[in-house]
């Protein structure tokens, strides 16, 4: 590169989730490239607290609307959004000589494409989500995903304890999550928050937020039935969501629910990680990556995923986890099968395959598919 560009980064999502940990990651790549950034994020937004952002500058806007306001009269530089802007604010940024790129970061399948339509350039995490990019028409898509790597260091997750926290993750959208958010710190004053204590078995941990993307409702609706009838199965539930996610969740997991606890959301994910024996993924097409998948297999922990993209990137089958048939295409039938096989003790980590495997997720890799991709774009605008 004939100049090292200074890149701007915006994202205004108000919760924590794969997004803002990939944000955290692409900062960290971009500075250890020599690379300035700056990243413009929402009012309020309390997540950035979480994450290792160290020498990374934060500006807390309104909204995208300020940005051509903020960026009139800079040197033209790239714009990467992981949360999208209205056209408007987009065509004024191009206007003034910018580059302004999105990050797809969720598939397009069932979703509308037009917001993408005005951006230089899109970017993805997986070839899964560059193919529905593509089927999509949106024609201006950078051709390799960056995937990531396993971001496990949280600021304040020092202790290797897990203490149960709240199971909930207001959406502060809507009425009904406002009012019981508010009157959540007053009951959580009666309810007991025990340490973690390992139970005997076999025990499959859902490392996530609970959103809808995940599709967790629906899956346990399929297999919920399947783990009742082997009662060594434990599971563990580490994550939080918004009212209606976790009551549907709730629903679904009635056949085993005296076997499932809630841990809310834990920063010290390490711990969680080799508390489990198999991180169990969501369904699969609305999934974009999976960050969670990537930092378990880091931490020694296999993976048990429904066949089928993105998680076909990812998990490499039978060595550093175990992919079943969808159970919507079969009731189930296979992740039984598979569920037994774990059981009887027939599968093992091979850390020597897992190895070559997990070298694509590693730091340096995603750094050097970062520095092509700022390489790219550059020369292409000199």
């Amino acid at each position: 590169m004939s100049a090292r560009p200074y890149v701007q980064q915006v994202n205004f999502q108000k919760g924590f989730g794969g997004g803002e940990v990939f944000t955290a990651i692409l900062t960290g790549a971009l500075r250890r490239l020599g690379i300035d950034t700056r990243i413009f994020v929402g009012r309020g937004a309390g997540a950035w607290s979480a994450l290792p952002l160290a020498g990374a500058r934060l500006e807390p806007l309104r909204g995208p609307e300020q940005l051509p306001g903020i960026l009139r009269g800079g040197p033209p530089c790239p714009v990467l959004f992981h949360t999208l802007a209205p056209a408007e604010v987009v065509g004024e940024l191009r206007a003034q000589g910018h580059l302004v790129l999105a990050f797809a970061h969720m598939p397009l399948y069932g979703r509308d494409p037009r917001p993408l339509i005005p951006f230089d350039l899109v970017v993805a995490g997986s070839h899964h989500v560059i193919a529905s990019l593509r089927a999509a028409r949106i024609d201006r898509v950078y051709p390799q995903p960056l995937y990531g790597i396993a971001q496990l260091d949280r600021v304040g997750a020092d202790s290797e304890c897990l203490r149960a926290g709240s199971r909930y993750d207001w959406d502060r959208h809507k009425v009904r999550d406002r009012l019981l958010g508010a009157l959540e710190p007053l009951w959580e004053l009666f309810v007991p928050h025990p340490e973690f204590v390992r139970r005997q078995g076999l025990t499959l941990g859902v490392v996530s937020r609970i959103t809808p993307i995940k599709q967790f409702p629906l899956l346990f609706s399929l297999i919920a039935p399947i783990l009742a009838r082997h009662p060594t199965v434990q599971v563990e539930i580490f994550g939080s969501g918004g009212y209606a996610s976790v009551r549907d969740l709730l629903r679904a997991l009635g056949p085993m629910r005296e076997r499932v606890r809630f841990w809310g959301h834990q920063k010290n994910v390490v711990a969680v990680y080799r508390s489990i024996d198999f991180l169990l993924t969501g369904l699969p097409e609305k999934e974009a990556l999976g960050l969670n998948v990537i930092e378990a297999q880091a931490c020694g922990t296999p993976v048990l995923a429904p066949d089928a993209p993105p998680f076909d990137e990812t998990v490499m089958h039978e060595a550093t986890g175990l992919r079943y048939r969808d159970p919507r295409e079969d009731g189930g039938a296979d992740f039984e099968r598979t569920l037994k096989l774990l059981l009887e003790g027939g599968f093992r980590l091979d850390a020597e395959r897992a190895k070559a495997h997990l070298a694509q997720f590693s730091e340096e890799a995603f750094r050097e598919r970062v520095r092509v991709l700022i390489e790219t774009i550059w020369s292409g605008r000199s």
